[in-house]
């Protein structure tokens, strides 16, 4: 007996969706579109989520109060948990302080007080003015494949840059490696 299922109608009902495959920004794109922001907020914004691959809600969340340091606590994340840490980078760090005097805000202060419009509007803007089509997410996908490629293990991405609960939610988020990058990687790690 043959399953009715397999038959021509269902199978084009049922069709699994094409994978489509993500935008992976190269270090020199984000460079340029971080150096090329006209104020001290939007390069902070790009370079929290490039650097320190926060996702944009996160960003725009961020209070005075919630920066210690190198580190950014992240209240009601993604992950349902009350908060999570994130770390940022010395220089990274050193420009949120500049900018935290500059602006005289206080510790109940918004870092950044605009709306997630307004900033993925300024990201996308951007983009186009460099002839690059890049959404916020994408800096947040290009933070995890820089250090992906820069032999950070997945485990340290994933929990610590990503925050991610699974391994394999990362995975989703790096790129496809090309010939010569798997070339590269092995003379790397067989000494050439």
């Amino acid at each position: 007996m043959k399953n009715p299922c397999n038959g021509p109608l269902f199978s084009k009902a049922f069709r699994a969706p094409k994978q489509v495959s993500k935008n992976i920004l190269d270090k020199e794109s984000v460079d340029e579109l971080i150096y090329n922001t006209r104020s001290q907020r939007d390069r902070l914004i790009m370079e929290l989520q490039a650097r320190c691959g926060l996702r944009i809600g996160e960003v725009l969340k961020i209070k005075v109060s919630d920066i210690s340091e190198r580190k950014l606590l992240i209240r009601e994340p993604k992950s349902g948990k009350e908060g999570e840490v994130a770390f940022m980078s010395e220089q990274v760090a050193r420009r949120v302080d500049e900018y935290i005097r500059s602006k005289n805000l206080s510790a109940d202060s918004r870092l950044f007080p605009i709306s997630y419009s307004t900033a993925r509007s300024m990201i996308i803007k951007l983009g186009s003015k460099l002839n690059l089509k890049v959404a916020p997410h994408d800096l947040r996908r290009y933070s995890a494949t820089h250090a992906s490629r820069n032999g950070i293990p997945l485990e340290i991405i994933s929990k610590i840059i990503l925050r991610h609960q699974d391994l394999k939610t990362t995975q989703v988020y790096l790129g496809k490696v090309s010939e010569s990058e798997a070339i590269r990687w092995m003379d790397i790690l067989h000494a050439k």
